[in-house]
């Protein structure tokens, strides 16, 4: 019924020095069961792992029954680790470091009401909890200590505001700090002139090219090629497929290397020939028409993952998932 596929022991064992791996999909497809099931391959497999979840929505506590919500790499068994982030608490170091740059930039003692009133009004904000988790991962990232990364993607959608936003930042601090700059040397240039004392460290400017930093650092591992392993969760429906053709269409425009796909959910073939309802027929020869549209749109399928029994949800299940995508 489907193409033999490129299982995906091999593609870890071809790509070792991609440590950046990530599961993207619409929401409810199984990347988040299937990012469990992978870190829980290769920390079998010796290597040092972090699973993390940056959609706000996350559910890896429920994966692994664990309550890891906000606290950091969490060990779930040797050399593997789990990271809830809590968007909140980084939205309320945010508001602290505002308070405090403005504080200390201005010579205040106090945050004027006005000023107050639009950092807890801009903590309210959506993107503020989006820009939060962005951040977050930034940390993880950057901080080190593990031989992967796999990454729970939030929804394509988000995935895709991510990537934009990036550029879309980039971009405006690029044209934001050219013009600081050029200030800089206007003002240098006037203190040399009236000799006067030497300027301060340019405080604003320093914070932007800090803020590209961590920009180009996030944005450039989703489109390293060498390090970032890209894998689409799909399942055999109509409108799943439709979305991840057009997704994939998207994110080639950003360079994100895309590795392959995983399909979920596939009803066994057998149950066709035994006594079931009449419904369960149905749903079973439409999957074949769309399991023949998948093999027909989509190159690199690295596996076919049958419906599970029951939720996979503890150790356990985690383990009969990792042998059946890494066959």
């Amino acid at each position: 019924m489907e193409v033999v596929p490129i299982s995906l022991t091999k593609i870890f064992e071809q790509y070792p020095d991609r440590r950046y791996i990530m599961f993207g999909g619409k929401g409810g497809l199984g990347k988040t069961t299937f990012s469990a099931a992978a870190a829980y391959y290769l920390a079998k497999q010796g290597k040092r792992v972090l699973v993390f979840s940056v959609d706000p929505q996350a559910s890896l506590s429920d994966i692994f029954k664990r309550d890891i919500f906000g606290k950091g790499p969490t060990e779930i068994m040797p050399n593997l680790y789990a990271q809830e982030i809590d968007a909140d608490r980084r939205v309320k170091e945010y508001q602290a470091e505002i308070r405090k740059k403005i504080l200390d930039m201005y010579g205040l003692d106090k945050i004027p009401e006005e000023i107050e009133s639009y950092i807890q009004a801009a903590a309210a904000e959506p993107a503020m909890e989006e820009s939060a988790i962005f951040d977050e991962v930034v940390d993880i990232v950057v901080k080190g200590g593990f031989d992967y990364y796999i990454y729970d993607l939030v929804p394509l959608g988000h995935a895709l505001y991510y990537l934009s936003m990036a550029s879309v930042y980039d971009a405006w601090i690029d044209k934001i700090t050219n013009l600081r700059q050029q200030m800089r040397e206007y003002d240098q240039v006037a203190a040399v002139i009236k000799r006067d004392k030497e300027l301060d460290e340019d405080a604003i400017l320093n914070e932007l090219l800090y803020i590209k930093d961590r920009i180009n650092k996030s944005s450039g591992i989703l489109t390293d090629k060498k390090k970032t392993a890209f894998f689409f969760v799909i399942t055999p429906e109509e409108m799943i497929i439709n979305d991840t053709v057009k997704a994939g269409e998207l994110f080639a425009k950003f360079d994100v290397p895309l590795s392959g796909y995983i399909v979920n959910r596939v009803l066994p073939e057998e149950l066709k020939n035994q006594n079931i309802p009449e419904y369960l027929k149905n749903r079973i020869s439409m999957q074949e028409h769309y399991v023949k549209v998948i093999n027909d749109t989509f190159k690199d399928i690295h596996a076919w993952v049958p419906e599970m029994e029951r939720d996979v949800t503890g150790l356990q299940m985690i383990e009969k998932l990792a042998n059946v995508m890494f066959a």
